[in-house]
């Protein structure tokens, strides 16, 4: 979903993602080439089961209802999962440690990076890793998950409007090859602490199931209470945490609208916007990829600004990086 030391090889990335590496055609061709299904058996292997699982979980909480009387504290504990992991992908995974929109110290990274990690997307260093190649080529061939530039022979009518929805959506999580760590994410490799959580990355998720499976059971004083709170907290939390996440990569680059003048199709939903804690305002975020705001109008919620704003004035982060005015009015729409 950032989720920080910097190094003048990720800046590149980060500054100037259309620019920052040359692209010749042969290399395009490859990258290309790479998307068609070069992900190993055994990567697609977990990624099926971590994305079939939560709907597994979803199931049996349904059909449990019908034995069990439903409690609130299970939706409580679903709800406050879910808004714990996706803004520790938000704020953390993604604006500290992929775009570098503030700095801190090692304390708040391993905060950040294990929180993030949680939420099941994947361990950070290949997280940021994909992100950062997604910059570089939005929606032209080499992004990962771009809607507008896989599989032309699925054509233009809707049936090529849903398939490139459910490629950028979940699709490309089975075809899509390991992206190269050390040409990507250099500093979170030689950073001990983000280093230490991506190589641990499975006890995170562990506690991240572990968490709410204790609180079911301490709240309800149930084995029961123990069993649901882990299927509401874990699987089922999981499951909506990565579809809103999923979504911005999809619904964000086929539906909204563009404020900013930018070279791809990104766009401003403000559905996305409230239910990924500000990810969804992804036009400007694309327009001023390093800027701790995406939400860059007095109206547009951003909870992970608001975290971040929260954490400038706390004196635990600093150098929060934001578009000048005159920046914001260079790049804003016309017409």
């Amino acid at each position: 979903m950032d989720f920080g030391s910097s190094s003048m090889g990720s800046t590149a990335v980060l500054e100037s993602p259309k620019t920052a590496r040359s692209t010749a055609p042969n290399e395009l061709e490859h990258e290309a080439a790479e998307l068609e299904g070069g992900c190993p058996p055994r990567i697609r292997l977990i990624t099926l089961i971590t994305v079939i699982f939560p709907f597994v979980a979803l199931a049996i909480v349904i059909a449990a209802m019908w034995q069990v009387p439903f409690h609130g504290t299970y939706l409580a504990i679903m709800v406050g999962m879910y808004v714990t992991t996706g803004i520790g992908i938000g704020t953390g995974f993604h604006r500290l440690f992929t775009h570098k929109s503030f700095t801190a110290g090692p304390y708040v990274r391993f905060f950040w990076a294990a929180l993030g990690s949680m939420a099941v997307e994947g361990a950070l260093t290949t997280w940021v890793a994909e992100h950062r190649k997604h910059h570089q080529h939005s929606d032209a061939p080499g992004d990962p998950h771009s809607p507008h530039a896989h599989h032309p022979e699925h054509g233009e009518g809707i049936g090529g409007v849903l398939y490139s929805f459910y490629y950028a959506h979940v699709g490309w999580l089975f075809h899509n090859s390991p992206t190269e760590l050390e040409q990507y994410v250099p500093d979170l490799l030689e950073d001990p602490v983000t280093n230490f959580v991506s190589r641990t990355y499975w006890w995170w998720v562990a506690l991240g199931m572990l968490i709410p499976t204790v609180l079911g059971g301490v709240l309800t004083g149930t084995w029961t209470g123990a069993a649901l709170g882990f299927l509401w907290g874990g699987p089922v939390r999981t499951l909506v945490v990565h579809h809103i996440t999923w979504c911005i990569n999809s619904v964000c680059h086929i539906w909204g609208t563009r404020p900013y003048r930018t070279s791809d199709h990104s766009r401003d939903n403000p559905i996305f916007g409230i239910l990924a804690f500000g990810e969804g305002w992804h036009n400007a975020h694309h327009a001023f990829p390093t800027s701790a705001r995406h939400g860059l109008a007095w109206w547009k919620v951003d909870i992970n600004y608001i975290v971040i704003r929260a954490m400038e004035i706390m004196g635990i982060i600093k150098n929060v990086r934001r578009p000048s005015p005159k920046s914001l009015e260079a790049k804003r729409r016309t017409a």
